[in-house]
């Protein structure tokens, strides 16, 4: 009886061990790399007719879209996309950015301009979603990206952006 304790205490602990143990170290392709060299890897500007509204927090200001050809979903590493987020007077922010499941980290590799180029993110590190508050990168990773099992394509993204009806709001 305390041998087989013993080992239930043993297994346990082993397994307490694996689930807080560290995430698997990953390669961001596009980490380090020169701006001239990323400019030319950064997807083409968003079209209108190519963005898949969703809801954050009807009492944000904004509609938030992603742009469906520019998803990229890294097999064991961050999923990229182009994110819109459009006031209701029109004005639009843009930003290509990518999530990490595995963490629950964003980062914003580049923020478009109105000519329909894009800029060099100031600061493209890897920060915690805030989780304090309805945001957009929490609600794309909680309600959309993030999934069990892993998205493996961008096709599997665009389903799970779709599948829900869009809110009546931005009809």
């Amino acid at each position: 009886m305390t041998r087989l304790r013993g080992l239930r205490v043993a297994a346990l602990t082993a397994l307490l061990a694996t689930a807080c143990a560290s995430p698997r170290p990953f390669t961001d392709d596009l980490e380090n790399k020169p701006w001239d060299a990323l400019k030319t890897l950064l997807p083409p500007y968003p079209k209108d007719d190519r963005l898949i509204p969703f809801s954050v927090d009807p009492s944000r200001p904004f509609a938030f879209f992603v742009d469906r050809d520019s998803i990229n979903v890294v097999q064991d590493g961050p999923l990229r996309y182009t994110l819109v987020a459009r006031s209701s007077s029109g004005a639009s922010n843009v930003s290509y950015e990518a999530i990490r499941c595995e963490t629950l980290e964003r980062r914003t590799y580049a923020f478009g301009r109105t000519d329909g180029t894009w800029a060099q993110a100031r600061n493209p590190q890897w920060l915690p979603i805030d989780r304090s508050q309805p945001n957009q990168q929490m609600t794309l990773a909680n309600d959309f990206l993030c999934t069990a099992p892993p998205l493996r394509t961008a096709d599997e993204a665009v389903q799970a952006l779709t599948r829900r009806n869009s809110p009546s709001w931005l009809r």
